[in-house]
């Protein structure tokens, strides 16, 4: 997601150089279910690794290399943090490569790679409205797709691969565009969660939401839950798969309108662990649920959490919040980060 939608809500946000930090913590872990405890130790804490972001989103861990890598949507580029390397520029521009001055969020939004051993990095590329694959030389890139039935998406801005098929899903929501959903450059009048096959061929799976944001897959890839970022019904769904790969029955996972205005934030990025917990941003910071929808808990920084991921030894949780980039050390694994 960009910032917009929680500018919306009442959030300011300041531009400034960004800079490395040592050990500082922010925010707090909120309680709300004993259960909490088996995820997260009593001890742990939000640390702060690096700050003075735009608007930092899209966290991937690239195990190969061992960094973070996540954009900075205004900023059009994306960042690499390492324990060892510190914060470095990795990309720039990450998500519009025209030569036209553009206003508004141009930049790439969530980040994935392909399984492969050699790891491609596939982008939501707002500016350039499509999703792209980051070509060899670190510097072009590969469109992977840019239109359905004839039309150039919005923005595409959050993406999860399906393991068992190795196709890509992703949501389509108008945030990059610079006028947002009244730009006259806008081809669609709805805002999608579509899959690309491994074939290329892209199929609409849903226009029902009216901001699919942040999506991902359940552990046993046989649900697919897809943020809706609007302030007027703030959800997650959870969307049954079925064997084509397309989309069956959908439901309410769970509803946090009534928070909004409240705490900081709107349903976006998302990830789960090997035990089917979803940790998905919203007010408030990182909603940790059970597969059955019960609320452990937050992980609160103390302001608009965007997205998160696992990496490093497969326990810790990246967040990327605000013009802040933290983590926390877990007591679970990550899904996919099994052998790390």
């Amino acid at each position: 997601m960009d910032r917009r939608a929680f500018l919306a809500c009442g959030l300011t946000a300041v531009a400034c150089t960004p800079l490395i930090f040592a050990r500082e913590t922010m925010g707090e872990v909120v309680r709300l279910d004993p259960r909490l405890d088996q995820l997260i130790g009593a001890d742990a804490v939000i640390e702060k690794i690096a700050g003075g972001f735009d608007w930092a989103e899209g966290p991937v861990w690239q195990g190969t290399e061992y960094r973070l890598l996540f954009s900075d949507i205004p900023k059009n580029m994306i960042w690499q943090w390492s324990a060892k390397g510190g914060l470095k520029p990795f990309l720039k521009p990450s998500g519009y490569t025209g030569t036209e001055k553009r206003g508004g969020e141009s930049g790439s939004n969530g980040l994935t790679l392909t399984s492969e051993i050699k790891e491609k990095l596939i982008l939501c590329q707002h500016g350039d409205r499509r999703i792209a694959r980051l070509n060899d030389d670190g510097k072009t890139f590969t469109t992977l797709a840019d239109r359905y039935d004839g039309k150039r998406f919005n923005s595409p801005n959050d993406l999860t691969y399906h393991w068992n098929s190795g196709d890509l899903y992703f949501t389509d929501p108008p945030y990059g565009l610079e006028k947002g959903a009244d730009d006259p450059k806008r081809e669609m009048n709805y805002c999608g969660v579509f899959r690309l096959s491994k074939d290329g061929k892209v199929t609409l799976l849903t226009k029902d939401l009216t901001r699919p944001n942040g999506i991902a897959f359940s552990y046993d890839q046989k649900t697919l839950y897809v943020a809706n970022s609007d302030p007027k019904q703030a959800i997650w769904m959870a969307y049954t798969m079925k064997a084509d790969g397309t989309l069956g029955e959908g439901k309410v996972f769970f509803d946090v309108t009534k928070d909004v205005g409240k705490m900081k934030g709107l349903p976006d990025g998302m990830k789960v662990d090997i035990k089917g917990n979803l940790f998905a941003t919203g007010p408030g910071g990182v909603w940790v649920f059970t597969p059955k929808a019960e609320v452990l808990g937050r992980i609160d920084p103390g302001c608009a959490t965007a997205n998160c991921a696992w990496g490093e030894s497969g326990g810790t949780l990246f967040l990327t919040a605000d013009k802040s980039l933290c983590r926390i050390q877990t007591k679970t694994i990550g899904a996919g980060h099994e052998s790390l």
